[in-house]
């Protein structure tokens, strides 16, 4: 079989496999995600917001953080504001939404998780756990857009370039 029959096989740039640019996208993805969605977390048990706004902070900041690390070396390379944010927001939306959802979802489910402090296993255990199964579960999208030259397909079109 060859490496251009089907899109598990595809081989992009210079020789990466489908597989590991999408496992290269999620880490990224998960990275930006779990900056914003740590901080969110802790400045919202920290000061003692509801589980609401500590969800929706830690939302936004894991969407800010996420899309800040993809357009970094993309203004670093000398590409516009406006089109950096818009590779950023191609990218990263769907891979990022997807952790998100499934992260704030076990975080809002684990017994005790969003009540437990700072100082307490449960949250970091939670919190470390709930961002694994984020990422499993955004490997698939990851893979899926990569294969149709959507997601970080674009992005990575500009690291080879």
């Amino acid at each position: 079989m060859s490496h251009h029959q089907h899109d598990h096989h595809v081989t992009l740039g210079s020789g990466e496999s489908l597989n590991r640019t999408a496992f290269m996208a999620t880490v990224h993805c998960l990275s930006g995600c779990a900056i914003g969605e740590v901080a969110g977390m802790v400045i919202g048990t920290g000061l003692n917001l509801s589980n609401g706004v500590t969800v929706v902070l830690s939302v936004i900041l894991a969407f800010i953080t996420g899309y800040g690390l993809t357009m970094r070396p993309l203004l670093k390379s000398g590409m516009a504001l406006r089109a950096a944010a818009g590779l950023a927001l191609a990218s990263d939306t769907l891979s990022v939404g997807t952790m998100e959802v499934v992260d704030n979802a076990l975080m809002l489910v684990i017994p005790g998780a969003m009540s437990a402090q700072l100082t307490d296993a449960l949250f970091w255990g939670s919190l470390a756990g709930s961002l694994v199964i984020a990422g499993v579960a955004a490997f698939p999208v990851n893979r899926w857009l990569i294969a149709r030259g959507k997601g970080h397909a674009l992005v990575h079109q500009h690291h080879h370039h």
